[in-house]
Parts: structure tokens; sequence; C-alpha cells
């Protein structure tokens, strides 16, 4: 079950539904043990892996690249500069980058045929319940649900 709260924009006076993420982030143990349990792989291979990911990843991405992870997307590197930009393309230097962003496009999948065929995105595409935010959260199922108390980070 996924949370949105009221929100009342200042520029044009209107409300609307934004979404609300509540308890702590769900940890790299608890998903290595869900992955193990829904594969025949054990929690501490699961963990290996995801820990040395983000490293081998960036290693890709440094060169260039963007990494696709079957699943779930793909991601890349784009570089962060200042606002005020140069007046010549001449000026143009890797000087004028301050930073490095992270991007990510979850995977495109295609549903039905013809006229019919419909693209999502592979991490959004799951039916979500949503539910108005009231403050706490009553359930926890497996790390899937935030656990009571959490708090909220809107």
């Amino acid at each position: 079950m996924a949370f949105y709260k009221k929100m009342k924009m200042k520029v044009n006076g209107k409300w609307y539904p934004k979404s609300v993420l509540v308890g702590s982030a769900v940890s790299t143990e608890q998903v290595a043990k869900r992955v193990a349990a829904e594969s025949t792989v054990s929690p501490a291979d699961v963990r290996a892996v995801l820990t040395a990911l983000g490293g081998v990843m960036g290693d890709y991405m440094a060169q260039g690249r963007s990494v696709k992870l079957d699943g779930v997307g793909s991601f890349y590197f784009t570089a962060a500069t200042n606002k005020n930009g140069v007046a010549t393309e001449k000026e143009v230097t890797a000087a004028l980058i301050n930073g490095v962003r992270v991007r990510f496009i979850p995977e495109t999948r295609f549903r039905g045929s013809g006229k019919g065929r419909v693209s999502t995105r592979g991490l959004s595409d799951v039916d979500i319940e949503w539910e108005e935010w009231k403050g706490k959260v009553t359930s926890d199922n497996s790390g899937s649900t935030p656990t009571p108390g959490g708090s909220e980070h809107p």
C-alpha cells in the first residue's frame, strides 16, 4: 500500500495528492532476505552482490556507458553544471561541470497487441493501492509495508 497526503500548491492554489514515504528505508539485509526467499540464492550471496553492484555500476557509468538491469531499468550519469552557462561554445570545458547526477529510467514493458498495446514502466506497473496518510501505519508485511511509528518523509 502506498500513501498520499493532500497538498495545496502555492503557485495556483489548487489541491493535489502527493506521495508520502513512511517508515525507514528498506535495508539491504531486508532485500537480501526477500530475494533469497524467492530464489535459490542465500541471503549472504544476495547481500554480497547488492553490495558490489553500486561500485560496478558506477565504474561503467564513469566510462560513459549506461547500465541496463533486466526487470529494473537503466541508469546513467548526467553532468551537473552551474545555471549561468557561458556565452560561446569555445568557453565550454569540463571545468564547468560541478557534479554528477545518476538518472534512472524504469524498464518499459508492453501489454496487449495491435491498437490495444500499452507500455508501462517495470517498477511502477504494479497495481498500487493508495491510501490517505493519517500519520501512522498499522501493519508490517515483511518489509513491504513500513513499521508502525515510522517517520514521514514528504
